[in-house]
């Protein structure tokens, strides 16, 4: 497409007017592409998972290399430019999208190369999950990764990141061994643990605010090819003896065995008897990847009267993408979460008098088991910090375009608000919105906060990356 003029946002909210031929200097600069509203293409590159917080950029970057990145980030940075990057657009704040500004869309950088040699998996930011544990569990090897395979990789890691194998091998982000990295100066960096290690330490869990990451190092641990997993589901009438027996069972439980729980109305898939569809359920989502002569899951197995249960040995890429159906791209999401030290029974009785109360067929309610290889590392390993946390629970309500927000978000909250009290005081950057307030933030990351504010001010002074959840430079 050509354009002859177009409003632009600059960093500081006001509109810059550019003409074609200044346009045509960063499409000349790159072996990508660029686009613009109309363009074939653009739709996709500003798509974002959470509908509720859609916008769109005046003009899309899609790099194809580094260099590509540090000449989008030096047009962007003389131009004052307010600028995104998105990368697998799972972000539920919806801050990879630049609103009317310019958008680093990373998706033709999509390469993923396996050294099973050394233990290492190299993968650009273009990747979602699935392209990453296809190419390893190739192998037999894997990384510590979310649990939906359509999930962005970058996003994921520079917030933590975790997964079914976070209880053997830590978060996403203890598994990271380095990064090439644009910073905000146009420069292309390797951090690791003896090179650029502050900023190595800090994108461990301080998200975007430190640059564009165009590779991403991880060592890779034998998982699979088959684990044992799958899902469990009661009626939701028993949700206070399941989730007791949830908590007896997690708190056994070998690093090797993880395990979630949720509330939500059964799917019309077709593993759930048809009478089911769309009644009340408490489920377990089980994931075992020890020795498969052990029956770790055998205390599941002992639940009477299950509506459905399908754990059985299962590839481990099948686990990963077991919940991708119930996480499409488009419908509006409102989430609350926060990180326990442990399942008291007062946060039992409160998650579930919040979970039944359902307020669609898309909502539910989850608590994760964390704790394992996560408590072990290091406090300062990392800013992702949080190594108190032994579980995360919290409330998702998902509705479609077009229906009142309010009963949603209201049950959320109020949900929310009732765990409050038996949380660590931490919480997930990853799950924040953008109503979540400077103080969340600060809670999210407690006494390595202001150690980012620090290394934010050496890579990024001006708070060029600030289309994020915002770590402002110490002054």
């Amino acid at each position: 497409m050509t354009v002859s003029t177009i409003e632009m946002t600059r960093i500081d909210g006001s509109q810059g007017t550019f003409r074609d031929d200044e346009l045509s200097r960063l499409r000349e600069a790159l072996a990508g592409e660029t686009l613009f509203p109309g363009d074939d293409g653009f739709a996709e590159a500003t798509l974002t998972w959470n509908g509720m917080v859609a916008s769109t950029p005046a003009m899309v970057a899609q790099p194809s290399s580094a260099e590509d990145v540090a000449a989008i980030i030096d047009y962007a940075r003389q131009r004052n430019l307010l600028v995104g990057i998105r990368g697998g657009g799972h972000n539920i704040a919806g801050t990879s999208i630049a609103p009317g500004g310019l958008t680093i869309d990373m998706s033709l950088m999509r390469a993923v190369a396996v050294d099973p040699q050394r233990r290492l998996v190299h993968a650009q930011p273009g990747c979602v999950l699935g392209d990453v544990d296809k190419a390893t569990q190739g192998h037999g090897l894997a990384t510590v990764l979310g649990f939906v395979s359509e999930t962005g990789l970058a996003g994921l890691t520079l917030g933590g990141g975790w997964g079914y194998l976070t209880r053997q091998f830590g978060w996403t982000v203890d598994n990271l061994e380095e990064v090439e990295i644009v910073t905000a100066d146009g420069k292309v960096r390797t951090a690791n643990a003896d090179s650029n290690s502050d900023l190595y330490w800090a994108i461990r869990g301080g998200g975007g605010n430190f640059g564009v990451v165009t590779r991403f190092t991880y060592r890779l641990h034998e998982v699979g090819p088959m684990v044992t997993a799958g899902l469990a589901a009661w009626s939701a009438d028993r949700a206070g003896e399941i989730l007791r027996a949830y908590k007896e069972i997690t708190e056994a439980a070998p690093p090797e065995l993880t395990l979630a729980s949720l509330l939500r109305m059964a799917p019309p898939a077709p593993f759930v008897p048809q009478e089911w569809h769309g009644k009340p359920i408490v489920a377990m989502v089980a994931c075992y990847t020890g020795d498969q002569t052990d029956d770790a899951l055998a205390p599941i197995r002992a639940l009477p009267d299950p509506v459905v249960n399908t754990i059985g040995e299962m590839p481990y890429v099948g686990l990963q993408s077991m919940l991708n159906a119930n996480e499409p791209k488009g419908p509006h999401r409102y989430w609350k979460t926060e990180f326990l030290p442990e399942l008291a029974n007062g946060f039992i009785e409160a998650f579930r008098t919040g979970a039944v109360r359902l307020t669609s067929p898309m909502s539910q309610s989850v608590i994760f088991h964390l704790g394992g290889a996560l408590n072990e590392k290091a406090q300062d390993d990392g800013a992702v910090g949080n190594r108190d946390a032994h579980y995360i629970s919290g409330f998702s309500g998902t509705w479609a375009p077009g229906a009142p927000a309010e009963p949603h978000i209201e049950w959320v909250r109020s949900s929310w608000d009732a765990i409050r009290p038996y949380s660590t005081g931490g919480n997930y950057v990853n799950f924040q919105l953008v109503d979540d307030d400077h103080q969340r933030l600060q809670a999210a990351y407690g006494d390595n906060y202001n150690r980012l504010r620090e290394v934010k001010a050496q890579y990024d002074p001006h708070n060029f990356f600030r289309v994020n959840r915002n770590i402002p430079p110490a002054v």
